[in-house]
């Protein structure tokens, strides 16, 4: 069996991207991410034109890989919806601590450069991706009767993503994780 190489360009995603969420984007130059990675400069440049590009390539591959992860989660028909949202939650809200903004998603979209609609048009997509996801599933527990069928599914599922994208910026910035814990029974006493 074929062992998956690790090339430069995954060194240099990998070492920009904890760059950007930790020391943030405008403050990480090229040349530290040069520095860190032992990649060259030329070989950076090879594979991404601008740090804009090397921007645009992580926000993929950080979209791909929640979106791979959110889809497991709701694919477990083994579960109850209860069961499925309660793991969802917990993957959602299972961030570093050091991350600027308390999630990957808010730390990078309040840096970027709000001169590119592209960038604002895949954090947008990722977080509409993620709201139809949550309304899909509350959906389903509503036909199951495991959750009140009374409530505005898609208005629901923007407030719980909303929700958690806040609790998780004030817990940072409180460095308070009893929010979080507060947002899961808040939830769970919501939906039941």
């Amino acid at each position: 069996m074929k062992k998956n190489k690790t090339t430069n360009r995954d060194v240099v995603l990998s070492i920009a991207t904890s760059l950007f969420l930790t020391k943030g984007y405008h403050t990480t130059s090229m040349d530290e991410i040069v520095a860190v990675s032992n990649v060259s400069k030329t070989n950076i440049y090879y594979y991404f034109k601008s740090k804009e590009e090397l921007l645009s390539a992580i926000l993929d591959q950080l979209v791909r890989t929640y979106n791979e992860l959110i889809f497991e989660v709701v694919s477990r028909k083994d579960q109850s919806v209860q069961e499925r949202l309660e793991t969802l939650l917990q993957l959602l809200t299972q961030q570093e601590t050091d991350y600027l903004g308390g999630c990957p998603f808010i730390t990078l979209y309040t840096q970027m450069p709000q001169d590119i609609p592209l960038f604002r048009e895949k954090v947008s997509r990722f977080f509409q991706s993620q709201i139809t996801t949550v309304e899909a599933l509350l959906n389903e527990g509503m036909e199951s009767l495991e959750i009140r069928t009374e409530l505005p599914a898609r208005s629901t599922a923007e407030f719980i993503v909303s929700a958690i994208e806040g609790a998780l910026f004030l817990q940072h910035a409180g460095q308070d994780p009893g929010i979080l814990v507060n947002l899961k029974m808040t939830l769970a006493f919501l939906l039941k």
